[in-house]
């Protein structure tokens, strides 16, 4: 179980947050190619009628959840349990909206090092670090009085 990506984008599919724990194939345009099919496929999904994940090539199945603006994306393998990573996800929002006080786009687009520092209390290298919300909100403030 390794999360190949995380990828955060606004509904006009601008890209807010990526970490990439397994490289796109392919070069810097393919790259961008590869996340504009990603936003093409999750934004044309009827999200009352249809789950939070859709497999999208070969050996990745996306997990996907939309808040308010923005649309929070995991790339993992076929056969990893969807629902481990739509609840980290749903961590992840809770951090960011317990830490920024209900975090919206803009928070991240100006604060983006604090989002990554986030980011990185919950996942390292593709895999899931710290599960307690408390926890990490104890590091992030404890690093954020640091700098």
């Amino acid at each position: 179980m390794s999360i190949k990506f995380v990828i955060c984008l606004n509904k006009q599919g601008a890209l807010r947050l990526i970490r990439l724990f397994e490289p796109f194939s392919g070069d810097a345009n393919s790259s961008q190619s590869t996340i504009a099919q990603i936003y093409k496929l999750i934004s044309s999904r009827d999200h009352r009628h249809q789950s939070n994940f859709v497999e999208f090539s070969d050996s990745t199945k996306l997990v996907y959840k939309r808040y308010a603006g923005l649309y929070f994306v995991m790339g993992v393998g076929l056969q990893d349990e969807e629902l481990i990573y739509l609840s980290h996800i749903h961590l992840l929002v809770e951090v960011l909206d317990a830490f920024f006080g209900n975090v919206c786009e803009l928070d991240i687009v100006f604060n983006f090092h604090k989002a990554y520092m986030i980011l990185d209390e919950l996942i390292i290298g593709g895999e899931i670090q710290e599960t307690c919300k408390d926890v990490i909100l104890e590091r992030v403030n404890y690093l954020d009085r640091l700098s």
